[in-house]
């Protein structure tokens, strides 16, 4: 019987760790209870919380936002979220993941790195 109470137990073990290891797969189609979404919504973010999460330079200064009281959320979340990313995994500052991250915007809009459009067709008058 104390055979079968211990594997059942390490199974139990096993288990909770592989879901709690690939958390990050399956958590997002679970649907959540009525009436709990209020009760963990992401606060709103604001100009304040992006520089004390780095995402502010000398070149790229949001503390005037600060100053001026601007009633805006903030910078993109979708866009932090890939600035940050890319500055963890290159391990860069901050200028040079914004600058990654723009000139990949670019090329995915088929923009080339000086901001001119890559289009044979594109006529420029200068």
């Amino acid at each position: 019987m104390a055979y079968l109470l211990y594997s059942c137990v390490f199974a139990l073990l096993v288990l909770s760790t592989v879901l709690f290891l690939t958390r990050f797969h399956w958590l997002p189609h679970v649907p959540s209870l009525p009436g709990t979404t209020f009760l963990y919504s992401a606060l709103p973010s604001s100009f304040s919380s992006d520089i004390e999460a780095g995402l502010s330079s000398s070149d790229f200064d949001l503390s005037g936002n600060v100053a001026a009281g601007d009633s805006r959320t903030g910078l993109d979340n979708a866009s932090k979220k890939e600035i940050q990313k890319i500055m963890k995994n290159r391990r860069v500052n901050f200028d040079e993941a914004r600058r990654i991250y723009t000139e990949a915007r670019f090329a995915k809009n088929n923009i080339g790195p000086d901001g001119r459009p890559r289009d044979p067709k594109f006529v420029s008058f200068s």
